[in-house]
């Protein structure tokens, strides 16, 4: 009988569910947005019940089209999950219900609570345990936030009756029973997003704990990225073991099959990661990178990455359709930016809240610079793709810096890498292959393996040799290394006038 597995993947505007072979190939999928939040200026917020509900909708509708191909729910063994990472949901024990909108991990309202989290003693010593500098991007900060303006957070958490945790959790707890039985977890790459876990010993830190002031009673337990947590209760899936865990980008390296030290994907998505598997020791960034979990199979040695994180990548594009109004459908950007040579002089930084690795300055915001009365909506529209691939090559730079061996392929996914002419940009301006398989859905496919290696389909990494293996397209540089040196050096400048601002 075959054998398949199912896979969630909440993200950040949508949820969805697929199912893959033992292959990898995938069978069936449903995909549903849902509503986005923006009470005020920098803020972004979901409800998580638009999350639960998202994801419930996906699971029954992937589930039919499944039965339309002929196949039974009672083939798929194991069910994995992926999810935006850092964005954080508290809710009570007691009622199972939330206590305040998820707040999303791109969300800016902690810009003060960072300067002053930054100034108190002890704030040096942080990033040598969690591998994570201080900023608005992590969980604690946010959680931090909720405890100090949510009376009703904050009362839950004095009483011991609040429940923390990332999407992940959220999703686990629910699927499992909720107030009946729910298991209130997390995997260990989630728990490196919080900065409240020591990345060492993967556990909970209480240094950390102590100096963000929260208590250990509202956190979930850290388990592996490849177990068997526990059954799902609800849905049509009841019955089926939820068996893989991992925040969206770890998920993509697994999916990538980024298994050797060395290795790196980037995933074009609502942001741009960078993930470079340094193998089963964390190395420290001295470039402005994340230390982080790559993954954890059950027992097996930790695998540690070095992340360069970029906040504003497909949502640009969205931004240049929805605000802008040059463009009526997301693709179309693609034409648009094919019908000129260049940008015409034109860059456009997007730090609508500020810029991630190796940046890390909060106080950037957006700009396009270099128009002239020559600029039109098409050298604007390049420039857009532009941007996620500049930011790429200031991560790459910074990786190449840490790590001591420079990329010579990257390995890519999400969204943008659909669009050939923004894959080729990204080729010359890094000066390196762009390395892209023909079945782009793998996060998704990183949380399958990571459930089907813990019941067993996969018995060995040499097991998934041929898993995503076939057509896949390489883009190679075409631009001068001298050209692509100039207009890196003009993103540059362009950089240094985004900042400085908030």
């Amino acid at each position: 009988m075959p054998s398949f597995i199912g896979s969630i993947d909440q993200g950040t505007t949508s949820s969805r569910f697929l199912i893959f072979d033992s292959k990898g190939a995938l069978v069936s999928y449903h995909q549903v947005e849902f509503a986005q939040y923006y009470p005020n200026p920098g803020w972004i917020e979901h409800d998580p019940n638009d999350i639960l509900e998202s994801v419930y909708k996906c699971i029954e509708e992937g589930l039919k089209k499944f039965a339309e191909k002929g196949y039974s729910v009672t083939d798929i063994k194991a069910i994995g999950i992926t999810n935006q990472r850092e964005t954080i949901i508290v809710w009570d024990k007691f009622t199972g219900k939330h206590l305040y909108n998820a707040i999303v991990w791109c969300d800016a309202r902690t810009h003060y609570l960072v300067h002053e989290l930054n100034n108190k003693f002890g704030a040096n010593a942080l990033k040598e345990i969690c591998g994570l500098p201080i900023s608005t991007y992590f969980s604690a900060v946010k959680f931090k936030w909720l405890l100090e303006n949510v009376p009703a957070v904050k009362e839950a958490h004095e009483k011991e009756t609040l429940l923390f945790g990332n999407v992940d959790s959220w999703l686990i707890y629910n699927l499992t029973g909720g107030l009946n039985g729910g298991l209130h977890i997390t995997d260990v790459t989630n728990a490196s997003r919080t900065m409240l876990m020591d990345i060492r010993k993967l556990e909970w830190s209480e240094e950390l704990l102590k100096f963000f002031e929260i208590k250990k009673c509202a956190l979930p337990k850290i388990c592996s990225s490849s177990e068997i947590y526990g059954d799902i209760k609800i849905t049509s899936l009841a019955g089926i073991p939820i068996a893989g865990d991992l925040g969206d980008q770890h998920s993509a390296l697994v999916g990538q099959k980024c298994f050797r030290r060395g290795e790196a994907k980037n995933t074009y998505g609502t942001g741009c990661f960078m993930l470079f598997n340094t193998g089963t020791e964390p190395v420290i960034s001295k470039s402005g990178l994340l230390t982080t979990v790559g993954y954890k199979f059950g027992k097996e040695d930790t695998v540690y990455a070095l992340e360069g994180s970029i906040a504003v990548a497909g949502s640009a594009i969205k931004w240049v359709r929805d605000n802008l109004g040059i463009i009526n459908e997301t693709y179309e950007i693609n034409d648009l930016a094919a019908s000129v040579e260049d940008t015409g002089g034109v860059y456009f930084v997007t730090a609508f809240s500020g810029l991630f690795a190796p940046y890390w300055r909060d106080d950037a915001r957006g700009c396009i610079i270099g128009i002239t009365q020559y600029t039109n909506k098409s050298h604007i529209a390049r420039a857009t793709l532009e941007a996620a691939c500049f930011q790429t090559r200031a991560i790459l730079d910074a990786m190449n810096n840490d790590s001591g061996h420079p990329l010579t392929s990257l390995k890519v996914d999400g969204g943008m890498t659909n669009s050939d002419i923004c894959m080729q940009i990204q080729a010359d301006i890094l000066g390196i292959d762009v390395d892209r398989p023909a079945m782009r859905e793998t996060t998704a496919l990183g949380a399958a393996i990571a459930a089907g290696f813990a019941v067993g389909i996969w018995k060995s990494l040499s097991d998934l040799d041929e898993v995503n293996n076939k057509d896949r397209t390489t883009f190679s540089p075409q631009m001068s290394k001298e050209e692509s040196e100039q207009k890196y050096k003009e993103w540059q400048k362009a950089v240094e006038r985004s900042l400085d601002w908030a």
